[in-house]
């Protein structure tokens, strides 16, 4: 294995050009997509410690809610497989629907694979908020579970090729800053819509992910693709004019030359699902299954989405939960602002080191914590005030930690460093491991609480140290380097290098601009 070496951060040519108005506006538009996975992770959360939605279609968890006494194991209080499978049977939906959301992202655009995934996202919605029976709620999760791989497949692709890119890292961020903001608008509703007398307020909640929806999918009509999608498409000319507005200059012979030579290179691979396993691209590959996979082992969802469930089985009360919650929401959304000023400064090696670092220090703070007040029989007694802010507050740190490194870094770095002919393949890839890990954590995440206890935390430390001494490792930095000249970082870097052809047609585009 290599040792920590940084490839140097930029390749040696740079486009001209400026950060335009229609770019950021753009980019907005486009990153609302993030909006729809966040505010489901948020809300489904929170819907599933509402005592009316349970009593409704999952009362058998009801029943042992209200049946259990202080004194009895807290770790078990919500251990149920149904009902976890309703908030993870949305991510393996969210799977398939990334995997053919690859074809229509590139015969099509990423326009319009943004488009049907808010559109689904929005009928999905619907199904949920009036919904009648668990089958009518499950067909809502799986609809919704469409729409969230098609955005989460096809957003960071365009914001990453429609950046500039000594601003790529800040504008592919904002896809992970609305991610956050849904989660913590999704707090805060139902933080007030648990408060609604009648028991209903969970179907506000369910239902307003019909907001989200709406904003991706109108949005999109605003959007016009991006150059390399209309070159890979042979719509040259509308490229050209596309890419003047959005670079703000008349000359932009340089990079277009580049992307139509990354374009003809792409068409040369007639399977890119054949073709991404081939050696040459050994290293994106590795990073497309290690990174989602490695995002999702922090932790972090756990505490996203059962949070609430969380901290009720810790003997916080129904609001309480939910403030707690709110809270949690309100730091990853901080953070991941932060992030989109810091990840074109410091790199990327660098934020995801230090969060590692960070949620290292607050894991173990959390697993004392537990194991102190809770041990292994699950019986905490009276908890005091500053215990529960101890453990709010390592929360609030550990999720800060991760909103500004493995948590946008999770969906940059994919996005950035796939070339053309690949590139819609290797994210349905990414893509899909990131929801088969979040589904199998959100899936197991009830009982492994119950029979690992406060060992959990343990658990996600451990995955924390391996995620940290792979990037140290093998990660080489990716800053300042524009998307279709990525290859030299692999030829640069001591152990990806014996990976790289030589006749790599991006690698000798590069060197032929004068970057090698």
């Amino acid at each position: 294995m290599a040792g920590g070496v940084i490839a140097p951060a930029g390749s040696g040519k740079e486009y001209p050009g400026s950060f335009t108005s229609k770019v950021f506006f753009t980019c907005v538009i486009a990153a609302s997509g993030g909006l729809i996975f966040g505010y489901d992770l948020g809300i489904s959360g929170g819907v599933t410690s509402m005592n009316p939605f349970l009593e409704k279609f999952f009362p058998d968890v009801y029943n042992k809610e209200i049946s259990i006494k202080p004194s009895d194991d807290q770790y078990c209080k919500f251990d149920s497989q149904k009902l976890t499978f309703f908030t993870s049977s949305l991510y393996l939906a969210a799977l398939l629907s990334s995997l053919v959301a690859s074809t229509v992202t590139r015969l099509f655009g990423r326009k319009m694979t943004m488009m049907t995934g808010g559109l689904l996202f929005t009928i999905g919605a619907l199904l949920n908020g009036f919904a009648q029976n668990i089958e009518m709620l499950y067909i809502g999760r799986i609809l919704l579970g469409f729409g969230v791989g098609a955005a989460n497949q096809s957003v960071p692709i365009y914001l990453s090729e429609m950046a500039p890119f000594r601003y790529r890292g800040a504008l592919n961020i904002m896809f992970q800053i609305t991610i956050t903001f849904g989660i913590f608008v999704a707090n805060l509703l139902n933080y007030f819509f648990a408060k609604i007398e009648g028991g209903w307020g969970w179907r506000l909640s369910l239902g307003g992910a019909v907001v989200p929806g709406l904003i991706i999918f109108l949005g999109s009509f605003c959007l016009s693709d991006t150059p390399n999608s209309l070159i890979e498409r042979g719509e040259l000319d509308e490229a050209r004019v596309l890419l003047k507005k959005i670079r703000g200059i008349d000359n932009v012979d340089e990079e277009l030359n580049d992307l139509v030579e990354a374009s003809e290179a792409s068409r040369l691979v007639k399977h890119p699902w054949r073709d991404i396993f081939r050696r040459k691209y050994r290293p994106q590959l590795t990073f497309s299954i290690f990174i989602p996979s490695f995002q999702q082992l922090t932790g972090v969802n756990v505490f996203v989405f059962y949070a609430p469930v969380l901290f009720k089985s810790m003997g916080f009360g129904d609001n309480a939960s939910l403030m707690s919650s709110m809270i949690t929401g309100l730091c990853i959304c901080i953070a991941a602002v932060i992030s989109s000023f810091t990840a074109d400064k410091f790199g990327r090696r660098t934020l995801f080191l230090q969060g590692g670092i960070q949620m290292f220090i607050c894991q173990a703070v959390m697993t004392v914590a537990i194991a102190a007040k809770f041990g292994t029989s699950g019986n905490p007694g009276d908890l005091p005030m500053w215990y529960s802010i101890l453990v709010v507050l390592a929360m609030c740190i550990y999720i800060a930690g991760f909103g500004w490194s493995w948590g946008p870094l999770g969906w940059l770095v994919p996005s950035e460093i796939f070339p053309l002919e690949i590139r819609s393949a290797a994210q349905s890839i990414n893509v899909s491991v990131n929801m088969i890990f979040t589904f199998a954590v959100a899936q197991a995440f009830t009982a492994m609480l119950c029979h690992l206890k406060f060992g959990l935390f343990i658990f996600f430390a451990c995955c924390v140290v391996v995620m940290s001494v792979f990037i140290y490792k093998l990660f080489p930095e990716t800053k300042g380097v524009p998307i279709e000249e990525m290859t030299i970082i692999w030829k640069n870097h001591p152990y990806w290098r014996k990976f790289v052809n030589d006749e790599d047609p991006n690698y000798e585009m590069a060197k032929r601009g004068g970057s090698v």
